[in-house]
Order: C-alpha cells, then sequence, then structure tokens
C-alpha cells in the first residue's frame, strides 16, 4: 500500500458532507442537524381575534345602551332586523334566564378550556379561528355578567311573529365558532395540516 492509499484511509467517501450539521445523501438529518418538532399554537391569531371580538363587542353594546331605550323596538331593515334592548339574565339567546352569577362562575371554567384546547389542538388554523372567536365571545359575555349582572342584548331577526332569539356581537361569534367546530368535526380534512401556515 502507497502513502497515497493510507492518507486516503481516512476520508470520507464520495458524496459525503464534512459538516456535521448537514444531511446524508440519504436524507437523514446530520449528527449536529435538529429535528423539526410539533406545529405550535397560533396564539398571536388566537389571542389577536379574541381581543378584537371582546372590543367590538364592548363598543357596540356600549354605543347601543347610549342610543336606545330599554324594551324598546326600533327597525333597521324593516321588520327582518330590530334593535330590541334587553337585558339576559340567562345563558345563549336568553335561555335559562336569572342565573347570571352561575353563567359567569362557568364562564371563567369554558375559558379556561378554551386556552388549554388551542395549546394542544391550535396548530390548525381553522381550529385556532373558532376557538378565538368563541374564546372572545365568552369573554364579552362574562365582562357583561361581571359589570351589570346580566348580558346586554339588542340585535332582534325575524319575519313577522316569527323571531329569533335576541342576540349581541358576542353571541354572533359563539355561534360561529360553533359552527365552525361542527364542520371540523363531520369534515376533519378541514382543519389541514399542523404545518400549515
Amino acid at each position: 500500500m502507497t502513502g497515497a492509499d493510507r492518507a486516503g484511509d481516512g476520508a470520507p467517501p464520495a458524496g459525503t458532507a464534512m459538516g456535521g450539521g448537514h444531511s446524508s445523501p440519504h436524507g437523514r438529518p446530520g449528527v449536529g442537524a435538529r429535528p423539526a418538532g410539533p406545529a405550535r399554537a397560533r396564539w398571536p391569531l388566537f389571542i389577536g381575534l379574541a381581543g378584537m371580538i371582546l372590543v367590538v363587542d364592548q363598543i357596540v353594546k356600549a354605543w347601543v345602551v347610549g342610543t336606545y331605550q330599554v324594551n324598546t323596538v326600533t327597525p333597521i331593515a324593516g321588520d327582518l332586523v330590530r334593535i330590541a334592548l334587553t337585558h339576559n339574565t340567562g345563558a345563549l339567546f336568553g335561555m335559562f334566564r336569572d342565573s347570571a352569577i352561575l353563567f359567569a362562575i362557568f364562564s371563567i371554567g369554558v375559558i379556561a378550556l378554551i386556552v388549554g384546547y388551542e395549546a394542544r389542538a391550535g396548530k390548525a388554523l381553522v381550529v385556532t379561528l373558532a376557538l378565538g372567536l368563541l374564546l372572545g365571545g365568552a369573554l364579552g359575555n362574562l365582562v357583561d355578567r361581571l359589570r351589570f349582572g346580566y348580558v346586554v342584548d339588542f340585535v332582534d331577526m325575524g319575519i313577522g311573529a316569527w323571531r329569533w332569539y335576541t342576540f349581541n356581537v358576542a353571541d354572533a361569534a359563539i355561534s360561529t365558532s360553533v359552527v365552525l367546530l361542527i364542520a371540523l368535526a363531520l369534515i376533519p380534512g378541514l382543519a389541514g395540516s399542523a404545518d400549515d401556515d
């Protein structure tokens, strides 16, 4: 064996990268490569959307309370959409009245569950949107219950004597969230990949 042969014994095979952080020819991470971890929850979007819903909900309620009288109906789009300011001591859409304190305590627990679920499952865009809407709506109505002991509702929709429950911006956000979550349950592919931007 010549000196040149001995010198070549320690050389890496052709095509192999010299740096420890490079990948091997077969696509496996090198010694210093950092494997991709699981995608993180989309906290800025989640918190930003919830905060926007909360702010808009409170601003609109303050304007309605300062502009309209309680239990007075004001047409906005004929009989289809009306402003009917009411004090809701119950839950969503006026159900289970005279339970504001109970629902305030319940809402705090729900908010904790929403944040925890976002930490676990908020890697998909649609999930984060649904949970952000849900959190914003829950916070909007919780603020009312803590401040007044009731929730300010004012949107009255329907045709003639057929009316939907009076609701507010927070209720609309919660309802939209529920629709998204049901759609995700029925069509899991809507969640997409956890790594999607």
